[in-house]
């Protein structure tokens, strides 16, 4: 409309809405050859797609890997850095969880020995076989 030398106001009164619209419209399409909405507001989001989609392939290939070694190793492949909590994010996202780091006490094995003469003396048996699966349940529960 404005191509074929209609005012502004004109068009704006016939679309029921502001001239300022219109004006703004008509600048972004000299200035760029289009006039399509832009995009919405809010806050960008750091990661696209193809990193959401190889976010959650590393973490399905390695499960034992915390949402910080993911973001190390995708700001490696991608050149960009990314936050741990953006990964715990998109790890939810895509249905899984950001595994957390265990801080663990290595016990000492005088420790553990100790630990199997007691258990040994409260249930009151002294025989190899028996030790044995103790001592195999007892290093289990330690890791």
């Amino acid at each position: 409309m404005l191509q074929a030398g209609a005012r502004q106001s004109a068009i704006a009164r016939e679309l029921n809405v502001n001239r300022s619209v219109i004006h703004t419209l008509w600048s972004h399409y000299q200035r760029d050859q289009n006039a399509s909405r832009r995009r919405g507001s809010g806050h960008r989001r750091i990661t696209t797609t193809a990193d959401d989609r190889y976010l959650l392939q590393c973490a399905r290939r390695r499960r034992t890997l915390t949402a910080r070694q993911l973001g190390s190793q995708l700001s490696a492949a991608a050149g960009r850095p990314k936050s741990r909590q953006t990964m715990s994010r998109r790890l939810h996202e895509g249905g899984l969880f950001a595994r957390r780091p265990v801080a663990r006490v290595p016990l000492s094995p005088a420790y553990v020995r100790g630990c199997i003469g007691l258990v040994n003396i409260a249930v009151g048996h002294q025989s190899s076989g028996s030790t044995y699966s103790l001592r195999m349940s007892l290093d289990l529960t330690s890791r």
